[in-house]
């Protein structure tokens, strides 16, 4: 049996996990991190995907990686699409 993994968002760790324990708004982290305030809006209402400039601002101000947050986003990306994406007829390389 195969365990279903579930997409979880970024912008809803960052939300949950950071912001709410804090009592800090998007408008308020979004100051400290010097960034437009629609910017971390957008990415706590899942509306955007996490970039790179961004994961490097997070990192830096909650002491974690920027692979941390860009690991989250990718793990979101695959797991979002791999039922989109139509890869039954590929046919794996074979060795020679």
């Amino acid at each position: 049996m195969t365990m279903m993994k579930v997409a979880v968002h970024p912008g809803e760790i960052l939300r949950e996990l950071y912001l709410d324990p804090l009592e800090m708004s998007p408008i308020a982290l979004a100051k400290r991190l010097g960034v437009p305030r629609t910017r971390i809006e957008r990415l706590c209402k899942l509306d955007v995907s996490m970039s790179v400039d961004t994961a490097l601002r997070l990192a830096k101000f909650f002491s974690t990686t920027p692979d941390y947050w860009l690991n989250m986003q990718k793990n979101f990306d695959l797991i979002s699409n791999r039922d989109q994406v139509d890869v039954s007829g590929i046919r794996p390389l074979q060795a020679a």
